[in-house]
């Protein structure tokens, strides 16, 4: 037996044992170090997904672990290696899969979502799903490989250049780590984000943040940009004030990178869009390049990863580290330790 977290209904959450699930031929069991709570968890928690998430389900996609056992046919897997989980689960033969765009996959299976999640000691995944990690990288920082994976993807699908001004809106984790990844490319980036405490960290990381609230925003743009405006804007508030602040800021036939998930559809200045050739493209999760990436960068100590860890909880203290993420503050990204010790 092991312990797992399940969401049971809006704001339950029940921790409980559950029976450990061997690998079949092609899978592989990973003993789960460290899992990050993200916005989509907290979505789930407060009913916002039910839906698509069935009562008992098992949350959780940002994990860290060691391989604890491996199918029959699984090659390249060894038991005892240190590994994440890319949580995608494709059908590979949707027109999007046959084009080679299985991480939007028309039927996909998002682990964690749609399929229970790493919130539980041992977690038994598909082995296409597996990434080998440094032996040298700490499980913790592990932990944070696949949202930075997430700001991979959307700085790759930016084409974000040395030297080019980068504005992101929201500096939550996910567009901290867009403004990270954006910055070691050699962007000059800035960050836009009204909560006080998220500014303080925003700037603690290195990045320049300011409150849109406090500033003119598209002026300051202008201004650091000679008149020009934002080479790349992304767009990660999901927020109908950044959906419309978003096409304000950027130059002619600059770019624009929909990160954020909005709940209805928000109001959107295509006469600008039309007026300045903007570019606007969205982002969705990741590719296995993106997370080859992240784990390159993560690995190379290159970004203040542990930076971005608020807090570290054991498994039953999930429903507190939910209740404190939706409570916003100074809190960026709480891990739980599914071992109860340091890895």
């Amino acid at each position: 037996m092991a312990r797992a977290a399940f969401y049971e209904r809006d704001h339950a959450i029940r921790i409980d044992d559950v029976m450990v699930v061997p690998p079949g031929p092609d899978e592989v069991q990973v003993r789960i170090a460290y899992v990050g709570i993200c916005g989509t968890d907290l979505h789930i928690y407060h009913g916002k997904m039910d839906w698509r998430v069935a009562p008992a389900q098992i949350m959780g996609h940002e994990v860290s672990g060691v391989v604890s056992a491996i199918g029959e046919e699984v090659r390249d897997v060894d038991v005892g290696q240190k590994v994440t989980v890319m949580p995608l689960d494709p059908c590979g033969t949707c027109p999007a899969c046959r084009a080679g765009h299985g991480h939007i996959c028309l039927n996909l299976k998002f682990l964690g979502i749609d399929t229970p999640g790493g919130f539980q000691s041992y977690w038994t995944v598909p082995a296409h799903t597996i990434l080998p990690l440094p032996v040298s990288m700490s499980l913790k920082r592990a932990a944070l490989i696949e949202p930075l994976a997430v700001a991979c993807h959307d700085v790759r699908l930016g084409a974000v250049k040395a030297g080019e001004s980068v504005v992101v809106l929201g500096g939550g984790p996910i567009g901290a780590l867009i403004g990270l990844v954006a910055q070691h490319v050699g962007a000059d980036v800035l960050v836009s984000e009204i909560n006080p405490q998220r500014v303080r960290i925003g700037g603690d990381l290195g990045l320049e943040v300011v409150n849109p609230q406090e500033v003119d925003l598209p002026g300051l743009v202008e201004t650091r940009t000679g008149g020009a405006g934002a080479d790349v804007v992304f767009e990660v508030t999901a927020t109908v004030s950044g959906a419309e602040m978003m096409t304000k800021l950027p130059r002619t036939r600059g770019r624009m990178v929909i990160v954020g998930i909005f709940s209805d559809p928000p109001p959107v200045d295509l006469f600008r869009v039309l007026w300045r050739e903007l570019q606007l493209c969205g982002a969705r999760v990741y590719e296995r390049q993106d997370f080859e990436r992240a784990i390159e960068l993560a690995s190379g100590g290159a970004l203040p990863l542990e930076s971005l860890i608020s807090e570290v909880y054991a498994l039953q203290r999930l429903p507190a580290g939910l209740q404190k993420l939706g409570q916003g503050g100074d809190v960026m990204k709480i891990l739980i330790d599914l071992q109860g010790e340091e890895a």
